[in-house]
């Protein structure tokens, strides 16, 4: 074959390919992002809509009917569902595979935003977004302190913690969960307000004029230009209640006549406590997002680091605590499957020895396991998969498949070599001898797992990178077999071998009596092995004989 020759009369060279493959699949493995699960985008974009204090019933008549009616239209449409809850609607979009999500977002964006002057005035801006699995938290950060209100915790949250979180490379954002916010509260009191004739609605219109910083255009002098800006924003609480609400008799009535100004805290939506053996503390949580497709493990070391220089910058009553992380799940996980590679490459390898019982036969045949899993991490990498479970299982799997080729080819060339022909001839003929079979065998498994990677589906898409990467492990196990198999028997004589051919198993009976426990256990196997196949011809023989009489023989 032109592979073996190219590598028999090559050495250098094919050892240098060997390295290259390993080389590539190192480098490769470095700029691999580790999750749990391959990234996927499905194709599902939601439209959520709030209508604070409308019931499910107003939801649905107002607002999830007309935006299911307007996304109708939009291509690509495969199922629309909504849910309609208190306050808040959802609207959810299916697409056919294929589609492109980002387009499907803009569109659904330009319809919703075409009907929102026929929903209701007081609802918030629809959110359309993509769905992903993976935009759930990875982490969750506790604020705890003895000494502060919540409050406090809470703008240290906002203004100091979420702000250095969110500068972390990696990091989508942060979400503040069981906080409680400042907030500046307008009680009316309803008696004074219908002396004075007067509604909340005015209140809430003169909150909103006098409380604003507008442009007020530009002044142009000479060459220079200078923006002008009025500012209205109200920086002391109290001065709410000398904002002037009507005019009764030539007197001004203000916000202090009719309400009090209370400067306290927002109503208490979402909770978090931490809990000790025997007491437990409020808290506020700080959820951390990565970006899509970022390396979860690296942005959790990284958020570790900062809630580090965090504690050391921020008061003494304030802790930090790390109550959730998903990194240590996804290092367990693939922990666990990277454990069941090695036990599976050292059982191979094992078993291998047992059958060739030489180790210079095990280490030709071995050396494929390490060179075609390293390079598998290549092909990961050109088609940007990630170190995740699906992965990792298609080369645990692929731990049996990759040593067949390298085996059958050692075992003919070994069997050349009993015949009596130099080490060149046997790997040359040997290799030549079995290349076809050897091929088919390869082929035939690559034509297996190759469909596997191209079902239909979201399984197809989860299933793609375990078929490729098993499909290229094997395919990378075929190029060893025929390139540094066939060169390192060449080159690197067998002893064992040697002393069979020309002294007529004298040299056997001689390492019998000085072998070591494990080859003891090497040479009893086959033994037994060599028994069993002395009998195998007379069972052959007698299978037919013991057949029905009708059974051809």
């Amino acid at each position: 074959m032109f592979l073996s020759d190219v590598s028999i009369k090559r050495p250098v060279f094919a050892t240098m390919m060997m390295v290259a493959l390993v080389v590539l699949g190192v480098i490769s493995y470095d700029r691999l992002a580790i999750d749990e699960y391959p990234d996927i985008t499905y194709p599902i974009v939601v439209a959520q809509t709030t209508y604070p204090g409308a019931s499910p019933d107003v939801m649905m008549r107002e607002i999830s009917k007309p935006i299911e009616e307007a996304l109708n239209t939009v291509q690509g449409i495969k199922e629309i569902t909504s849910t309609s809850l208190e306050g808040v609607s959802i609207v959810r979009l299916q697409f056919n595979l294929g589609v492109d999500v980002a387009v499907a977002q803009q569109d659904v964006q330009a319809k919703v935003a075409g009907i929102r002057r026929t929903l209701p005035e007081d609802i918030q801006d629809p959110i359309i977004r993509h769905f992903d699995p993976n935009d759930s938290p990875i982490m969750a950060i506790a604020l705890t302190s003895n000494e502060r209100p919540i409050r406090e915790i809470t703008d240290l949250a906002n203004e100091v913690v979420q702000t250095r979180l969110e500068s972390i490379p990696g990091v989508g954002g942060v979400n503040i969960v069981g906080g409680n916010a400042r907030q500046i509260r307008i009680q009316v009191d309803p008696v004074a307000m219908q002396a004075y004739g007067l509604s909340p609605a005015q209140i809430s219109t003169v909150l909103a004029l006098e409380n604003q910083e507008v442009p007020a255009g530009r002044i142009e002098g000479g060459v220079t230009e200078r923006l002008v800006r009025v500012t209205g924003r109200i920086l002391d609480p109290l001065s709410f209640g000398a904002i002037p609400i009507a005019v009764r008799g030539g007197t001004p009535i203000r916000i202090s006549d009719v309400a009090t100004v209370v400067d306290g805290s927002e109503n208490r939506r979402t909770g978090a406590e931490i809990f000790s053996d025997t007491t437990s503390a409020p808290a506020v949580s700080l959820e951390v997002l990565k970006i899509s497709g970022s390396n979860t493990v690296e942005v959790a070391d990284a958020v570790k680091a900062m809630v580090g220089e965090l504690e050391k910058q921020l008061p003494q009553d304030i802790k930090m605590t790390i109550i959730r992380d998903d990194s240590r799940r996804i290092r367990e996980s693939l922990a666990d499957v990277q454990l069941s590679i090695v036990l599976g490459a050292i059982l191979t390898v094992m078993i291998i020895y047992l059958f060739l019982n030489s180790w210079r036969s095990t280490v030709i045949t071995g050396l494929t396991l390490p060179i075609s899993i390293i390079s598998a991490f290549f092909i990961m990498w050109v088609f940007n998969f990630t170190v995740n479970t699906m992965t990792l299982l298609a080369l645990s799997l692929a731990i049996g498949l990759l040593i067949d080729d390298a085996i059958v080819v050692r075992e003919n060339i070994v069997r050349h070599l009993e015949m009596g022909k130099s080490h060149d001839d046997a790997a040359r003929e040997g290799t030549s001898e079995i290349g076809l079979a050897v091929m088919s065998t390869s082929f035939a498994v690559v034509a297996v797992f190759i469909p596997v990677a191209f079902m239909g589906g979201i399984i197809g898409k989860i299933f793609f990178q375990f078929g490729v990467t098993v499909a290229f492990a094997v395919l990378v196990s075929l190029f060893v077999s025929f390139t540094l198999d066939p060169m390192l028997s060449s080159k690197w004589a067998d002893p064992e071998v040697e002393h069979a051919v020309n002294d007529g198993g004298e040299h056997m009976a001689e390492q019998r009596q000085k072998a070591n426990p494990i080859r003891r256990v090497a040479f009893a196997f086959n033994d037994w092995f060599e028994r069993t196949a002395d009998h195998y011809p007379n069972w052959l023989g007698w299978a037919p004989a013991s057949a029905s009489p009708g059974c051809p023989t």
